[in-house]
């Protein structure tokens, strides 16, 4: 089924129109595609569904049918039907997670800004804050807009689908995760908690531009997860 539903695509790429300042290319009238194609109308819908049902097609009421890539819902419902069949476990998720954010934040070494260095040490400031005031949803906010942002600065269009899909399975099992840590970490003298301060070794390391560094602070973040008995988020 692949084979030919990518053949086909081929065709309908070639066949199409690219719309201005978009990524999205419109096809032609279903009768003149099925007589280009030369493809009865019912096999041609049924291929076309195909492809709307993988998000890679879209109709719009009086102006056509477009290609253009899936959005993110794509792969986050992917990945939550994968982990409801049991096809895919919280620590499959948890561990491959890992070794994205190490990746992700050896890629964006090279590639920060002072700007942006400035909005993560705002983002782990709001995380350290918010669980020293006991608003947790608000610190988890927090860590996961620290993460988006770092995806953000390397702008891989893989790396950004893969980190929606963790980040949606996962966001459940963040939450109750950081309440566990909060639960068994000791703060320190100023009542932060090594589970949020943590990220400014991050920052500290993608500051200096050097990319080893960063990923040896991101897998620090992790390493010190699991010492503490719970998965890493």
């Amino acid at each position: 089924m692949a084979e030919p539903l990518e053949a086909l695509v081929s065709r309908l790429i070639e066949l199409s129109t690219p719309e201005p300042d978009t990524t999205a290319r419109r096809l032609p009238p279903e009768r003149e595609l099925g007589n280009a194609l030369e493809m009865s109308r019912g096999a041609l819908r049924e291929q076309l569904a195909v492809l709307e049902r993988l998000g890679f097609l879209y109709r719009t009421q009086g102006r056509g049918t477009y290609l253009d890539a899936p959005g993110d819902d794509f792969v986050r419902s992917w990945f939550t039907i994968s982990r409801q069949l049991g096809h895919l476990t919280d620590q499959q998720f948890a561990r491959s997670r890992m070794l994205l954010e190490e990746t992700v934040a050896e890629a964006a070494a090279s590639l920060v800004t002072e700007e942006q260095l400035a909005l993560l040490r705002a983002d782990v400031d709001r995380m350290i804050e918010s669980t020293r005031s006991g608003d947790h949803e608000a610190a988890l906010e927090a860590d996961v807009m620290f993460h988006s942002r770092l995806n953000a600065i390397v702008d891989d269009p893989i790396f950004r689908l893969m980190h929606a899909g963790f980040s949606h399975v996962l966001r459940e099992a963040i939450r109750t995760r950081r309440l566990q840590a909060i639960a068994v970490e000791e703060p320190d003298e100023h009542g932060v908690r090594n589970t949020d301060s943590v990220h400014y070794a991050v920052v500290d390391a993608l500051a200096s531009h050097d990319p080893e560094a960063a990923r040896r602070a991101m897998h620090q973040h992790f390493v010190d997860w699991l010492q503490l008995g719970v998965d890493a988020h």
